[in-house]
């Protein structure tokens, strides 16, 4: 995917009303530490659109990048380790199921897993959250790079196992590093961008006055 153009278009804090966006979107979910930033900003090819930080639950807001004017990349609060309290936490939680329910543009939920590690029950609590509100969550493996080649098929199994998938679900490791796994994330945006190919009317039958 070239991107040509990716602006910050709108952001929705705990009270704020959430766009009524066309254009298809997006929205990527994880951990507070996870590298939810660094990953958008590898998918924009830029490299600080998105704020990235060391301190965890930067991300308070639900934030609408418009990339090319044809889609919008959504992030989502950060959950887990954000130094806030039950009350404002429980707020992020109602604002981000306010916009899995309501939006009408939502084509895909990626939720972000560190690799090296086995997915903790906030994790847990995520996904069964997405897929209670209707969507199959694509899974990022972040952090790649911190762990060797030989780990990762197993790793991999570990974050299945965890989240108990299907066996059909997706499962996509990724560097912010090398960027190894972003053009198989580009490719699977991609296929949600494709206009739907007209279906061909069938052909009339032959009569016996039309054979000769």
């Amino acid at each position: 995917m070239i991107i040509k153009s990716a602006e910050l278009e709108t952001v929705c804090g705990i009270t704020s009303k959430l766009p009524e966006n066309e254009l298809p979107e997006f929205a990527f979910a994880g951990k507070s530490n996870v590298g939810k930033s660094s990953l958008i900003n590898a998918l924009m090819n830029r490299k600080s659109l998105a704020r990235t930080s060391s301190q965890p639950g930067k991300t308070q807001t639900i934030n609408f990048y418009l990339i090319n004017k044809d889609m919008y990349y959504v992030d989502l609060p950060g959950y887990g380790y954000a130094k806030v309290s039950v009350e404002v936490k429980a707020k992020w939680g109602k604002m981000i199921e306010r916009y899995l329910r309501n939006s009408k543009a939502l084509k895909c939920v990626f939720l972000l897993i560190d690799i090296r590690h086995e997915p903790s029950a906030n994790d847990r609590m995520m996904y069964d959250w997405i897929v209670d509100n209707g969507y199959h969550p694509i899974i990022i493996a972040t952090k790649l790079d911190k762990i060797k080649r030989s780990q990762v098929a197993k790793q991999v199994k570990l974050i299945r196992t965890t989240l108990n998938m299907e066996k059909e679900g997706l499962i996509i490791p990724f560097s912010a590093e090398t960027k190894q796994g972003r053009e198989e994330i580009w490719e699977y945006l991609e296929s949600y961008l494709k206009p739907e190919e007209p279906e061909m009317p069938a052909e009339a039958p032959e009569t016996g006055e039309n054979q000769k």
